[in-house]
């Protein structure tokens, strides 16, 4: 006599959208649920750009995250385009994540993003996700806690430490019990779904904002212009790094091209890493004083050029 085997839980799959300030922890999240780096993370505030995506598998969910730019007020073009992605993110998805930072509270910025949420209605469940709880006392969290659901009906809180990795198994917990049954959407071993010529090129634009000084990091962006597979393996990797003034292709280069060429370097130890294969990297440095009013340029960081036109606040 055969015994009853159970039946297998249902497959899981959905959209979580990480929506906050510049500098909540976003791309740190991400990279912590996936379990490798497929976000730029830098000490800098708004290093994202385009909504990427990475996939996680989570027993019979497969969590595909959404990390959207940081919301903020926005002054150029690409700006608008950036929080436009952010809000095209959350309005997509199944559901949503807003972290802050627990040492910052509720701020101005924050609230602003609570009334949006508020008028984008409520049809999909979006929980609080407060980050870096090892810098504030336990107190304080509660407290914050508190203000933050009386301020908006979050489904869950969770506080977490994004870079440590505090409290993300229970929140992977929540989201994998809490997308819709689905098919997987995307292979099991497949860990995000941007293009290789786009990782490729936001692994050197983390590296050229890591070097450089406070302003040129916004005023610059990386394209990979050509990708050659070779025959032993290797890839042949061509980018160029595009400047908005004539000074700042020299801080880019460097003396004696001596910034560029350290670029150059740890870009491709880190892509080479990622890849698990030889990567022969290639970077030239153009002036394009315009380039951030040039719908090919938006193209090539996901960006919807129109979405500067008319941001949303």
């Amino acid at each position: 006599m055969s015994e009853d085997i159970p039946a297998a839980p249902p497959t899981r799959a959905g959209f979580v959208a990480l929506i906050g300030e510049p500098n909540a922890g976003k791309s740190t999240l991400l990279n912590q649920m996936v379990g490798a780096k497929v976000s730029i993370v830098t000490h800098k505030v708004q290093t994202t750009r385009a909504r990427i995506r990475g996939i996680a598998m989570h027993g019979p969910a497969q969590i595909v995250f959404v990390d959207t730019p940081g919301i903020f007020r926005p002054r150029r073009r690409l700006d608008r385009s950036m929080v436009a992605a952010a809000w095209g993110g959350a309005s997509d998805a199944d559901l949503v994540l807003l972290l802050i930072e627990a040492h910052r509270g509720l701020t101005e910025g924050t609230q602003a993003i609570l009334d949006q949420l508020m008028q984008l209605g409520q049809d999909r469940p979006v929980a609080l996700v407060i980050n870096k709880i090892d810098r504030v006392k336990s107190e304080t969290l509660l407290a914050l806690s508190k203000q933050m659901n009386e301020a908006y009906p979050f489904a869950q809180t969770f506080m977490i430490s994004a870079e440590k990795g505090y409290g993300c198994p229970q929140l992977r917990d929540w989201l994998g019990r809490s997308l819709p049954e689905s098919p997987w959407l995307y292979p099991e071993d497949q860990i995000a779904d941007l293009p290789m010529r786009m990782i490729a090129a936001e692994i050197t634009r983390e590296k050229l904002t890591l070097r450089l000084h406070e302003e040129i990091p916004y005023q610059l962006t990386v394209e990979t212009e050509g990708w050659e597979e070779k025959k032993d393996g290797s890839a042949r990797v061509e980018q160029v790094v595009y400047v908005a003034r004539q000074g700042h292709k020299g801080i880019v280069l460097g003396h004696g091209g001596e910034t560029i060429k350290a670029v150059g370097q740890a870009a491709r130890l880190e892509l080479e890493a990622f890849m698990g294969r030889a990567v022969h990297l290639f970077l030239q440095v153009r002036v394009r004083e315009n380039w951030q009013d040039e719908a090919e340029r938006y193209d090539e960081m996901g960006l919807n050029f129109r979405d500067g036109d008319a941001g949303r606040t």
